[in-house]
């Protein structure tokens, strides 16, 4: 359980908030549930209450998958917005509130003016060099990327949009959906793709922050894979993984080793070069299983020979603590002159209420930290974000993107 309290929203009433900023930039979002996809649609319509916004966020729940497509018309047809991005959730996140259990939709429109976007598409079957030909071309401030769990190497989109925007901070999630994989889909204009990519590149008039809150705490040492194969580390300080697991397990006392044979992970070290490694220096993979003749253990990553490995713990109270510290130091670096017009909040599935024991923790966090911004979010097989200046595929995080414009 985590150590904040998180509040108990009324969720037949929705969420709406709004935020504009003296350049004319504004954003308002709003998060809707319904017993049909007409009902939560209309909903969104009345409250979103805006007019031909030059960007509209929308996550949808995929008890709606098969109104997808309606779902995407009526909202086009209804604001009039230029540009539609998105994807499916298990569940969708709005202002303060994670619609967990019950089908909903959320949207986040944005009047942007002297901001350019560019939206790109890459679907199964066709040559994505066009599509990385025009990444390099936007010169785009940031990315941001939705992409369908079967059809997406997702590690390996994220090295090829870095090889044609090197240092540009990238932004987004893995699309879900609750029990069954082929409800997923991302969005873009109002074209629904059940397998494939989105992306859409920011840039001109705007800021966009990005950071990255982890779920996990590192337990033991930090080791040296010294023989791996594929998925597989064989040895670890040139001792059999299982030895190592066992021992770091043994070590901790009886109410953490509980708490943490019921949540174990991996960590790999982001930077290799780091004196010494704690929460937050890690990519967090999952610890898929072991073998006790050949002393390995698998895991849901591919590590090299050299790589510096820590177990860790999926754990609600560091889940917690480094978020509310990270949106703390955010919330600080605001300047007097910039408006925060929304937040993108991209939450793994295994957060909410499965982790914290109660609902809307991450979007309360939000809430918390910087008042009633508007934003938009989903539960996401995986998550993009930067870290250190370079972007990652996560897991156990919550990646939220920040935009915000001036008063001049």
């Amino acid at each position: 359980m985590s150590a904040r309290d998180p509040k108990t929203v009324d969720l037949s009433a929705g969420a709406v908030a709004e935020a504009a900023s003296a350049t004319g930039a504004s954003a308002r979002a709003s998060v809707q549930t319904g017993t049909s996809w007409q009902q939560a649609t209309d909903a969104i319509l009345e409250t979103l209450d805006t007019r031909e916004p030059d960007l509209a966020v929308v996550f949808v729940d995929s008890q709606f998958a098969a109104h997808y497509g309606d779902v995407l018309e009526r909202i086009g047809d209804g604001t009039g917005a230029k540009h539609v991005i998105g994807c499916s959730g298990q569940a969708v996140i709005g202002p303060g509130l994670e619609a967990e259990g019950q089908a909903a939709i959320s949207v986040m429109a944005f009047q942007l003016p002297r901001v350019t976007l560019t939206p790109l598409a890459i679907t199964p079957g066709a040559d994505p060099h066009d599509v990385f030909d025009s990444i390099e071309a936007a010169q785009a401030k940031a990315w941001l990327v939705f992409a369908d769990p079967v059809s997406t190497n997702a590690e390996g989109l994220i090295a090829a949009i870095e090889a044609r925007a090197p240092q540009t901070p990238i932004l987004g999630g893995i699309a879900s959906a609750r029990g069954d994989a082929s409800a997923t889909a991302v969005f873009l204009g109002e074209r629904v793709y059940p397998r494939g990519t989105v992306l859409l590149g920011i840039s001109g008039d705007i800021q966009v922050h990005m950071l990255v809150a982890q779920g996990a705490e590192p337990i033991g040492e930090a080791w040296t894979v010294t023989e791996c194969e594929s998925n597989i580390v064989r040895t670890i300080g040139s001792r059999p993984a299982v030895d190592v697991l066992r021992d770091t397990l043994n070590a901790l006392d009886p109410q953490t080793r509980e708490r943490a044979q019921r949540n174990l992970l991996v960590g790999l070290a982001i930077d290799e070069y780091r004196d010494e490694f704690g929460r937050g220096d890690y990519l967090i993979r999952n610890l898929l299983g072991f073998d006790e003749q050949t002393g390995g253990i698998a895991i849901s990553a591919v590590p090299r020979v050299g790589q510096t490995i820590q177990f860790q713990f999926r754990d609600a109270a560091a889940a917690d603590e480094d978020l509310v510290t990270q949106l703390a130091a955010y919330r600080t670096s605001i300047e007097p002159d910039q408006v925060v017009l929304g937040a993108l909040l991209c939450a793994c599935n295994g957060r909410g209420q499965s982790l914290f024991g109660a609902p809307n923790h991450d979007a309360q966090a939000l809430k918390d930290a910087l008042g009633p911004i508007p934003t938009a979010g989903l539960f996401c097989n995986g998550e993009i974000g930067p870290v250190g200046g370079e972007n990652f595929l996560h897991g156990f995080t919550a990646s939220i993107a920040f935009l915000s414009a001036g008063s001049k």
